[in-house]
């Protein structure tokens, strides 16, 4: 990895859907951080006049995104694009996976000669029966997602292969969205495939083993999960709503961002 590469890299704009919003990296004041907030912090705090937009929005399946997000981005001229799409299109019961292909191919088209380097990702993957029942899906998403990249030149930042986010522990109580430590690796990850010196070189490595949650802890926190997250879930398919309609992005703009003091926590 070089060093002192971040001259090279002095705009940012995240596309997407709640991954890249940021969820469930909560804030005090209720907004969310996110992999792309840290990774923002810290391209600021080395290059002067650092710019950033996120266009991200919770819910957003493949074709919202390429119809909502791509021109807009494509129109900012930022040095970096991130994007990350279709997996939630694998997570519902009907999914066309030509068209979702087709559509991220429309994507990568559209976004690739607009920045100098566009990044895209194999999604992480919790373990579970979630995760196994969709996995063919995300995997042929993921497939595609490498055929892009190699025809494009785009980077691909492998989630999918890293044992640390496959560990429950690093995700929240909703079982769809990284904790903060979860960001945290994924912001490392990216970082360092864009080319930049590893602050931590075992992003991918799992946190020390810890004493499993017993029965009735295990239990409770399914009944809480399957209230305050499942069933909400499923209300929303059956209505034809998502949970970020009528949401705007968290940053829609590319304007100048003021680099924290926590950029590398």
């Amino acid at each position: 990895m070089q060093k002192n590469a971040s001259p090279t890299h002095a705009s940012l704009v995240a596309v997407g859907d709640s991954f890249t919003e940021g969820m469930s990296d909560l804030l005090p004041d209720g907004s969310y951080r996110g992999w792309a907030d840290v990774l923002a912090a810290r391209m600021a705090a080395r290059t002067p006049g650092f710019r950033y937009a996120n266009l991200a929005v919770r819910g957003k399946l493949i074709g919202q995104i390429v119809a909502e997000q791509v021109d807009v981005a494509a129109a900012m001229g930022a040095d970096v694009i991130t994007l990350v799409g279709g997996l939630n299109d694998t997570l519902r019961p009907k999914c066309d996976m030509g068209r979702v292909r087709g559509l991220l191919e429309e994507a990568v088209e559209r976004l690739a000669p607009a920045c100098r380097q566009l990044v895209l990702m194999r999604s992480p993957g919790r373990q579970g029966p979630v995760l196994e029942r969709f996995r063919p899906r995300m995997e042929e998403l993921f497939a595609c997602v490498d055929e892009l990249a190699a025809r494009h030149g785009a980077l691909v930042v492998d989630l999918y292969g890293a044992p640390s986010l496959a560990d429950p522990r690093l995700w929240d109580v909703d079982r769809l969205h990284l904790t903060a430590e979860g960001h945290r690796r994924v912001a490392e990850a990216v970082w360092q495939t864009l080319g930049y010196e590893p602050e931590d070189p075992d992003w991918h490595v799992p946190p020390p083993p810890t004493a499993p949650p017993g029965w009735v802890g295990r239990r409770v926190a399914d009944v809480r999960f399957t209230r305050q997250h499942l069933l909400p879930w499923i209300g929303r398919r059956l209505t034809g709503r998502s949970s970020g309609d009528g949401r705007p992005a968290k940053r829609p703009e590319l304007l100048p961002y003021e680099a924290v003091a926590d950029a590398g926590a």
